[in-house]
Formats: C-alpha cells, sequence, structure tokens
C-alpha cells in the first residue's frame, strides 16, 4: 500500500508540474481524489493493528499533496493573468481609430423640418397605427369596397380585414371620432403600396394635414400652402392648384410648386414646364365628416397629403428614391451639419 501511495505521489507531483491552466489543474485534482478513494478503500483489507498505522500514512500524504496544490494554483493564477495581460496589452505607440460622428437621415431631416413648420402654424402631432383595418383605410374615407378609386392603390392585405396602411389618412378618422373641431392635426407615417420604380418604394413615408373648423375655405389651403412652400424652399417658390381626384376631398386639386432648380422657366427637372407636383389636397369631403359625426352644415376643413421623400428628393436634388433606403455611408455623410 505504501508502494501504490508513493508511485501516486510521484505522478500527481510530475503532472502538477507540467499544469499551466487552472481547468488541468482541476482535472488532475479530480483524479488525485480518485486515486485516493481507492488507496483508502483497501484498508479493510489490512489487519485491525495496521489499520492506524496506515491512515495516518494517508492523511500526511492528502494533507502533502493538497498543499502542493494550492502552491501550483497560485502559481497557475499568476500564469493565466500574464497572457491575459500579453493578449490585451495595448501598443501606445500606433496611431489611435477614429470614428465619425453619425448624422441624421435625409427624410428624418425633412420630417423634422415639416413637423417645424406646421407646428408654427399651430398643427399638433398624431400617429397612428401602421396595421389598419379597412374601415379607416378605405371605408370611412368615403371608399366603399366597389368604389373604383381603390384600384388607384395596390394595397398590401393581411386579412380580409386588415391592412398595412396605404395612407396617413386613416388618421384623419380617428381624430375626428375622437376629438370635437376645430381641429388641427399633423399625422406623419410609414405607407406601404405594391409601387416600385424610381421615383416609388413598396414602402414610403407620408406627412397628412387636416383641418376641420368653422368657416374653413380653400383660400385657407392655398394661403398654408404658400407659406409652407416659402419655408421649405425659398421665398420665391409659388403655389398652383390644378383640379383632381380624390374620393375623401371635394373639391380636390393636385398642388405643384414653382421649380427650385430653374425658378419656374423651364428645366430638366420640371420638363420644361416651370412646376413640379409635390403633393395632393382638398376640402373634406361631406360624406367623410358625417362618417365621423361631424356636421357638414357646420363645420368645413382641409386635408393634404405629401410623399415625405418627395419632398427630399426635391430639396437634396435626388434623382432616385431608391437611394434614401440603400444606407451608403457615401451618400448620407453629405447631410452632416
Amino acid at each position: 500500500m505504501k508502494e501504490k501511495i508513493e508511485a501516486l505521489r510521484a505522478e500527481i507531483t510530475a503532472a502538477m508540474a507540467k499544469t499551466e491552466t487552472g481547468r488541468a489543474l482541476y482535472e488532475l485534482k479530480v483524479k488525485f481524489q480518485t486515486e485516493l478513494k481507492g488507496i483508502m478503500s483497501g484498508m479493510r483489507d489490512l489487519a485491525k493493528e495496521d489499520r492506524p498505522t496506515f491512515g495516518k500514512i494517508v492523511n500526511e500524504f492528502k494533507t502533502d499533496i493538497e498543499e502542493k496544490f494550492e502552491a501550483r494554483a497560485a502559481v497557475v493564477r499568476q500564469m493565466e493573468m500574464e497572457k491575459k495581460y500579453a493578449s490585451e496589452r495595448i501598443d501606445i505607440t500606433m496611431p489611435g481609430k477614429s470614428y465619425k460622428a453619425g448624422a441624421l437621415h435625409p427624410i428624418t431631416l425633412v420630417k423634422n423640418e415639416l413637423i417645424d413648420i406646421f407646428a408654427g402654424m399651430g398643427f399638433k402631432v398624431f400617429e397612428g397605427p401602421e396595421i389598419e383595418t379597412d374601415y379607416y383605410n378605405f371605408t370611412a374615407l368615403n371608399t366603399p369596397k366597389d368604389h373604383p378609386a381603390r384600384d388607384m392603390q395596390d394595397t398590401f392585405y393581411l386579412a380580409e380585414n386588415l391592412l398595412l396602411r396605404t395612407q396617413t389618412s386613416a388618421g384623419q378618422i380617428r381624430v375626428m371620432e375622437q376629438d370635437a373641431p376645430p381641429i388641427k392635426i399633423l399625422s406623419p407615417g410609414r405607407v406601404f403600396r405594391s409601387d416600385d420604380d424610381a421615383t416609388h418604394s413598396p414602402m414610403f413615408h407620408q406627412m397628412e394635414g387636416l383641418v376641420v373648423d368653422k368657416g374653413i375655405t380653400l383660400c385657407d389651403l392655398q394661403g398654408m400652402l404658400a407659406e409652407f412652400a416659402k419655408k421649405m424652399f425659398t421665398d420665391s417658390t409659388k403655389v398652383r392648384l390644378r383640379p383632381s381626384y380624390f374620393p375623401f376631398t371635394e373639391p380636390s386639386v393636385e398642388v405643384d410648386l414653382s421649380c427650385s432648380e430653374c425658378g419656374g422657366k423651364g428645366c430638366r427637372l420640371c420638363k420644361g414646364t416651370g412646376w413640379i407636383e409635390v403633393l395632393g389636397a382638398g376640402m373634406v369631403n361631406r360624406r367623410v365628416l358625417e362618417n365621423c359625426n361631424v356636421d357638414p352644415d357646420e363645420y368645413t376643413g382641409f386635408a393634404f397629403g405629401m410623399g415625405i421623400e418627395r419632398i427630399a428628393m426635391l430639396k437634396y436634388g435626388i434623382n432616385n428614391i431608391k437611394t434614401l433606403f440603400e444606407n451608403d455611408t457615401r451618400f448620407l455623410e453629405q447631410f452632416e451639419d
């Protein structure tokens, strides 16, 4: 038995001297404890008078080895710490890495500027849900299921009565249902249509405006848009209204601004006309007011909706809407202050 103990002592001591990690030392200690347990189980084969002597030898052996384990553990911890420090060492003579400050996206810049402009005219911001019901997106806006105006918009349906909103105009209905006139709100947000080319995207941003009060006329709409055009573009920017059709406004107009590139003289950007279409607007249809329990004989209102990407493209001279969604830092860094 003494020979087994001495053999185990030599084996463990030699192996311990080679350990360089805490994990290896732990595994060696487990092995030692297992081997020692096997040796101690042999005590039952000894005579009773020999057991105390053997027990003393085993205890001294165990104490000696455990002390060596503790001493080696301290050495291994120091070795591991030195390796960690070596791997994390920083060469202070190397040039540092520079990180450029970020900048707001042009869509965000234009959105914030639009909100500032209209907030200065007394508008409050309302943000509706992006997943809408058919009622709020179409029916309440005077677009029943068999109405031909639905063909003007390719809609992403999620279920029979749920869809990704095609316009922020749905916010008009939610506000008029909740609040009594006078109403003056601005509703920005993402909208979705199955449309994709150089000037259209399946997902884009709109900003809807709604004013409902007594005595509101088309002149109020034109005056407000003229103020918007001057603040967003230049003091010389002119506004033109052309007759159009939207189911939720009557009369309806398309709104053109004088070309910011040529000042209205005619160029490639405005296709020689001197004007660029920027948004749709009109007086709120009587049926829409009635759907929201607003008396159309007492109150009138106007609504307008513009694409934020459209405004950004005109303001910054961007000729392809996809550029706004590519996240190309070479493009985005041009908008840093």
